[in-house]
Formats: structure tokens, sequence, C-alpha cells
């Protein structure tokens, strides 16, 4: 079909070829961006799988995923994070669609987030319906640097699945929430966020009650206190890291001035 898929990717060379045949299931080209701080072999994996390369040093979530949409050879998008894979029934679906009509701007896929093996559905963490195959005159990333998502005004939800292979283990989902935190707090460090003693306390309560109450973890057994627990670690962290960062901001002003006062 004359779909363009655009992966994004940084250090996956455990998944980057699964999900370049995932997309060249239905799409014409794969172009793979590839963060230039991956130190692995992705690039040449993901070359050697038939995909282009793109090398481009990371701008933020969103402007990250919409570098390459000016190269793709077709309207028609499919934007994959590197540890996502269409299953059966999306692949099934797409190729239904008649893609030539113009009444729709983008479609959305039921996603499937994994811990190793295991299908977490509590909290919020099924359906998890994100927008991933979007005509590029009529939709896109929204410019965010952390939890872009994709703008469109008429989407079409289909009912089928992506899978997203989110953590290894429970481990490995300890670590991203350190990667991630660190990674939202500088973007909102970049957009002007000021630093907070209150805010850390705050968003993590927040989001506690929201995963356990609203979205009903508490009756959701391991699964939905689990999801609840890392939600409001993640966010208590990455208000502690803004406020990080803002300490070293003053830190090292501090020192050109003292620096600059005693010559």
């Amino acid at each position: 079909m004359n779909i363009t898929a655009i992966i994004i990717a940084c250090n996956e060379a455990e998944n980057i070829v699964a999900a370049i045949v995932s997309a060249q299931q239905i799409c014409s080209e794969v172009i793979v961006v590839v963060d230039s701080k991956t130190s692995d072999n992705t690039a040449q994996l993901a070359s050697g799988q038939g995909a282009r390369v793109v090398h481009q040093p990371y701008l933020g979530d969103g402007p990250q995923k919409a570098f390459a949409v000016p190269m793709a050879g077709s309207d028609w998008i499919l934007a994959l994070d590197a540890d996502e894979r269409l299953e059966e029934d999306a692949v099934a679906a797409i190729e239904k669609l008649s893609l030539a009509e113009g009444d729709v701007d983008g479609y959305a896929f039921r996603r499937r987030n994994y811990v190793g093996d295991h299908w977490i559905q509590a909290a919020g963490f099924y359906p998890d319906r994100v927008v991933r195959l979007y005509h590029r005159q009529r939709a896109g990333y929204l410019p965010r640097k952390a939890h872009s998502r994709v703008e469109a005004k008429r989407v079409v939800e289909l009912q089928c699945h992506l899978a997203h292979y989110t953590y290894r283990d429970y481990s490995h989902w300890i670590e991203r929430i350190n990667a991630l935190s660190s990674r939202d707090a500088w973007a909102m460090y970049e957009r002007g966020k000021g630093p907070s003693a209150t805010a850390p306390l705050l968003h993590a309560l927040t989001a506690l009650l929201r995963k356990l109450i609203f979205k009903g973890g508490i009756f959701q057994g391991m699964d939905g206190q689990t999801v609840a627990l890392t939600t409001a670690f993640h966010a208590y962290m990455k208000y502690m890291k803004l406020n990080e960062l803002h300490r070293k901001r003053d830190r090292d002003a501090a020192i050109v001035d003292s620096g600059e006062e005693g010559k």
C-alpha cells in the first residue's frame, strides 16, 4: 500500500528489525530516524532490513517523529515506535481501508501494553487508543517535546490492535521511568516551566488518585496497583528533576558571576 512508515529509534537493536518487518507488511517504504546518541547497531540492522536510515540529534518527542515526514514518498504515514508491532487484525484492517478517499485524517488503534509477555490491562493501560496512521497534509504530531500525539480532526477508531512491548520486565519498567522522567523534565525546562517545592508531591498524588480511583486500578489487583504506583513515581521524579535542572542553572550562573566579579 502507498504508506510510508516512520520509526524513531535510539539504541533499539533488540527491537528495530521486528518493527520494520511489522511495518513492511502494509508499507511501501520504511524510514528509520536514528537519534545520534545511538551507540549500538540499530542503524546497521535497519539498513540491512531494507529501511532508509536518517540520523537526527534528538529534538523531543513530537519534533523527532515529525522530522522525516517531508522525506516520505507517501502522504499516508504510519508512525511507529521501535517497540510497537502491528497485530494481524491491524494488518487486515489497514488492507481494507480506502485511503484514497478524503473523508478521514487519521486512524486510531487499540494498543496492548506488555511487561515481558504479560499484557497489562489495568488502570487505563488498555485500550490505550493511539493515532498511528494519518494523512500528512491534514494531520501531524504536535510540536511537544514530551508525550506528543497526532492532532487530526477526523479520526476513525479501528477495532484492531498494536502490540506495545513497553518493558522487558519490572526492572526495565523502573529504568524507563528514570529515562522518561529525565526527558519530561528537560521538556518542561525547555518550555520555561519554573521550579516548585510542592509540585512533585501534588502531581504524584494526583496521578495516584487518577489511576487508583478514576481508572479503577484499586479494583484491578496487582496490575492496577503497579500502574498507579509507577505512574505516581514517574510524576514525582519528573518534577524533582525539573527542580534539579533549575538548581544547576542557578549554581552555574552563580559560578560565572563570582568569576567575573573576581576579575
